[in-house]
């Protein structure tokens, strides 16, 4: 079993941007420690959110709960089975997309790492060592309040 977990926080929204798209909210929050700053593009009409709440964000390679790989070639991001449950069961609000950059401006230094989800985005800036396993092509995002 490989551990499909990359990276999992809480933040606290600081800041909802929803005039520019329809339907689109940027927001913008701090981790619970203080390192990590997100920014995330998001449906607002699927998972509306509100400046000041917390959310819970995990990154992971695979929706399966053994931690194995998918054969997406197969199945899509559905479940293989019928009935089968996945990681997606237990979170509200879930996004599959691609690693496209990270900025690594120096040993010791914040980094940051940039995902896009067919055209949502969301940048990480925090520590080396917090976001080095998002070096992987291709994650999934999943939020719950």
């Amino acid at each position: 079993m490989s551990d499909a977990q990359l990276y999992e926080d809480s933040f606290t929204l600081t800041t909802l941007l929803d005039q520019t798209y329809d339907r689109v909210a940027r927001v913008l929050g701090t981790s619970a420690d203080s390192q990590v700053q997100l920014t995330l593009d998001v449906n607002s009409e699927l998972f509306p959110l509100q400046t000041g709440e917390n959310i819970n964000l995990l990154i992971a390679n695979t929706l399966n709960l053994d931690g194995t790989s998918e054969d997406r070639q197969k199945t899509g991001w559905r479940p293989a089975r019928e009935g089968e449950q996945t990681l997606a069961d237990l979170w509200d609000y879930v996004c599959y997309g691609k690693v496209y950059r990270h900025e690594d401006p120096g040993e010791g230094q914040n980094i940051k790492v940039y995902i896009s989800f067919g055209g949502l985005l969301l940048c990480l800036d925090g520590p080396y060592k917090k976001l080095s396993p998002l070096r992987q092509d291709y994650v999934y995002l999943l939020l719950k309040k």
